[in-house]
């Protein structure tokens, strides 16, 4: 089905700007170095190339109501538990099909290890992806869903700073009783751990939180649109790592993120951000339901935290004499771009 094939035009556009990593393999003509994360790409293949990992799940409304309440859309969903039949926004699907592992299963940081690159390389962070829709099949409340996935490669690859990960891409696909919904292609960067502090030095850290998460729609005079202001308060995103079932304590642990990650403050999930740059595209350019997404190509730049100031906005629309419509969107703290995303429209007919 052409819908699914790999939309090679839409990735090289947004993501051949923004690379920021070389690959590792480093060789000459007399020899020919195996890295770390060469050999850890290497183990991960053999371990699970061409395998396909299947699960089933019944979409609750219960599960849309809270991501609607932890997302403020008080117009949407928050009153009570969403029908039967009702229509699963874009991205909400990553609140279903959450981890399912034991806590003595889990990292060392609380991260869902079942497609994770062997050790060392165990600390996992959200890099992009791309989300291509079947405008036919939609996702509804009430359906019983299968969730295929499958990992597509691995390889070695290095940061600017020139240190060592490992880059794995994830194949999504979701298909509901009247067909294919949905293919959602991940990456994911893994990075060896930080020295561990000394045994004890780990003190908690007891901060009062006084900011609350609020949205709040402005028109950016620059570029015509209107642009997104964003705050989520730690409270917030322990209700989205709950929700998701998701124990990666740089979401919820401020100690662990502190003085273990090094970070400055919890940070926002990725597929939170994801979800947010949905909702926005709906809420400013889906003219009410009239343009449906085809797909969404995005890659994450830098970290967002909780108690920070971001906004989502609009840097073009690009609209062609075809069906379909482009949107380059971005997310910024700051001057600061810390996510890109291409989302490709189509016209009603």
């Amino acid at each position: 089905m052409a819908l699914f094939q790999h939309p090679a035009r839409i990735t090289r556009r947004i993501l051949a700007s923004q690379i920021m990593m070389t690959t590792s393999c480093q060789a000459s003509t007399r020899h020919i170095h195996t890295s770390a994360a060469q050999t850890a790409a290497s183990e991960l293949l053999k371990k699970v190339k061409g395998q396909k990992f299947v699960r089933k799940q019944l979409l609750d409304g219960n599960q849309l109501q809270k991501l609607s309440l932890t997302l403020g859309r008080r117009s949407e969903f928050c009153t009570g538990e969403p029908p039967d039949g009702t229509y699963l926004p874009y991205g909400h699907h990553l609140v279903y099909f959450t981890p399912s592992q034991f806590e003595s299963e889990l990292g060392a940081d609380g991260s869902d290890t079942t497609f994770n690159s062997p050790a060392p390389f165990t600390r996992r962070m959200w890099a992009g992806g791309e989300m291509l829709w079947n405008p036919q099949v939609q996702l509804r409340i009430g359906d019983r869903v299968e969730e295929t996935t499958e990992i597509l490669d691995a390889k070695a690859k290095k940061s600017r700073d020139g240190s060592e990960m490992v880059l794995v891409d994830v194949e999504k696909i979701f298909a509901s009783p009247r067909g294919v919904a949905l293919t959602d292609r991940r990456s994911w960067i893994f990075r060896q751990p930080l020295p561990a502090p000394p045994t004890g030095s780990i003190a908690p850290v007891i901060t009062i939180p006084t900011t609350k998460s609020h949205i709040q729609d402005d028109t950016d005079l620059k570029a015509g649109y209107t642009m997104r202001n964003l705050v989520w308060s730690p409270v917030a995103l322990f209700q989205f790592s709950a929700l998701t079932f998701n124990a990666h304590m740089i979401h919820f642990n401020e100690s662990w993120t502190r003085q273990v990650e090094g970070h400055p403050n919890v940070v926002v999930h990725g597929p939170l951000n994801l979800i947010n740059l949905m909702n926005y595209w709906r809420d400013v350019h889906s003219r009410d339901g009239a343009i449906k997404a085809k797909s969404i190509a995005y890659r994450a730049l830098s970290p967002l935290y909780a108690e920070e100031e971001y906004t989502i906005g609009t840097e073009a629309v690009e609209e062609g004499n075809g069906e379909t419509i482009r949107y380059r969107l971005v997310v910024k703290r700051g001057e600061v771009v810390c996510m890109r995303g291409e989302v490709v429209g189509v016209r009603p007919r």
